[in-house]
């Protein structure tokens, strides 16, 4: 796919320094910095190499990645590397893709409580899942999930859900046979719903009781305890939604899937149309939309384009993609190693999708043949952060 004319880091580059003044005491320290760091990806500033080609000595310089986890530019390789990791534990079974949604009310309160908020949505999905799994009257078996937290919508509003793939079926409870579930049915999505639910209310209260979450402007008054009892109640009346999709259609489709949604940020650079000091304009879908093309084009003011941008930027440290049951981390290699003798399969070999990886990587220039005669591109010389390369002949050259 062809460079995109347009990226996110042209829009903080011309009009980010105009909205840090105007917002100056209300964006925290990590906004900040994603900030810089688009701005600064693949810039002079980070440093970078320069690669010639060895037949007819042509030169490119290609400059170093933020490698910031919510760059548009960097993620490619990211999503890449992780894919990587992934392929050995795939399962030759069907997989099946359940979203958990946070109602209106629910995300207000995330907003100012993204670690602690964002943190209980990913402990009880997994333990919705896994408690209905286990359960006799349902499938009877101990499964393994990977969940992959997105905040945002469409039109990059404070959307927070997460995805979960699950490989359709799971270990018995004594752990010596394998449990499929049925043909494209996996869990019943009205009683992970409810379950769902009640998890979360009575964890979102000990959050509450244990003085972990906080509350401004209009939800001011929820930090007494009984006012916010009565607001959670409300909530136990109304339905979560708790999605569950058809099954992927095989090993290569969950990978594609994974590509494309692991390391994604709130706006691709390939859904911008234009940008100037007033607007910014992008692609988007339409969801409410049930028939007929959901594509339309988005026109925000710009300084609220940047800041639903930057109302998507994680704690740090808090981890976006999490794994559980027996694909979690430390137990994830003996049991898929198990599983595969009950099933009595070998690795399945698969390919990863493109689509992750449509940015590339610092090296990639070096990795590539010359643009102008088709020649072996090599590094011939490094630079650091604000340096600037030296010009000078290809080593070959100097040696002749």
């Amino acid at each position: 796919m062809p460079r995109p004319k347009l990226e996110v880091a042209d829009i903080f580059r011309a009009y980010g320094p105009a909205y840090r003044r105007e917002n100056a005491g209300h964006l925290n320290l990590p906004q900040l910095k994603v900030m810089s760091a688009i701005e600064t990806c693949r810039t002079a500033a980070l440093g970078g190499h320069v690669a010639a080609c060895t037949r007819c000595g042509h030169e490119h310089i290609a400059y170093n990645s933020c490698r910031n986890r919510h760059c548009p530019k960097c993620q490619g390789a990211a999503s890449r590397d992780w894919m990587a990791a992934r392929i050995e534990d795939l399962l030759p079974v069907e997989y099946f893709h359940v979203v958990f949604t946070l109602p209106a009310e629910v995300a207000q309160i995330a907003y100012w409580n993204k670690a602690a908020v964002y943190g209980l949505l990913f402990k009880v999905s997994a333990e919705t899942l896994l408690t209905i799994a286990v359960d006799p009257k349902h499938l009877g078996a101990r499964i393994g999930m990977t969940s992959v937290l997105h905040t945002w919508g469409s039109a990059m509003t404070h959307h927070p859900h997460v995805h979960v793939i699950v490989p359709g079926g799971g270990l018995s409870p004594d752990g010596t046979r394998w449990i499929c579930c049925r043909p494209e049915f996996f869990l019943p999505v009205k009683v992970l719903s409810r379950l769902f639910r009640r998890l979360f209310l009575e964890g979102l209260m000990r959050l509450h009781q244990t003085g972990k979450l906080r509350f401004f402007g209009d939800l001011g008054g929820l930090a007494e305890p009984d006012v916010f009892a009565t607001h959670l109640a409300a909530l136990r009346k109304t339905d979560w939604v708790v999605y569950a999709k058809p099954p992927f259609g095989g090993s290569e489709a969950v990978l594609a899937y994974l590509s494309r949604y692991t390391h994604r940020v709130a706006i691709s650079n390939h859904r911008l149309v234009s940008a100037d000091e007033g607007t910014v304009a992008f692609r988007w879908k339409d969801y409410r939309i049930k028939r007929g093309d959901r594509m339309k084009v988005m026109r925000l003011p710009t300084d609220e384009f940047i800041r639903r941008f930057l109302i998507h930027v994680l704690p740090p440290g808090f981890h976006r993609i999490r794994h559980a049951g027996f694909l979690a981390n430390g137990i994830r290699r003996d049991r898929i190693e198990k599983i595969r003798r009950l099933l009595d399969a070998a690795p399945e070999p698969a390919q990863t999708s493109d689509e992750g990886t449509r940015d590339g990587n610092d090296e990639r220039h070096a990795k590539q043949s010359c643009p102008k005669c088709g020649g072996a591109m090599v590094i011939i010389e490094t630079f650091l952060r604000g340096q600037t390369p030296r010009s000078r002949a290809p080593p070959w050259e100097d040696a002749a």
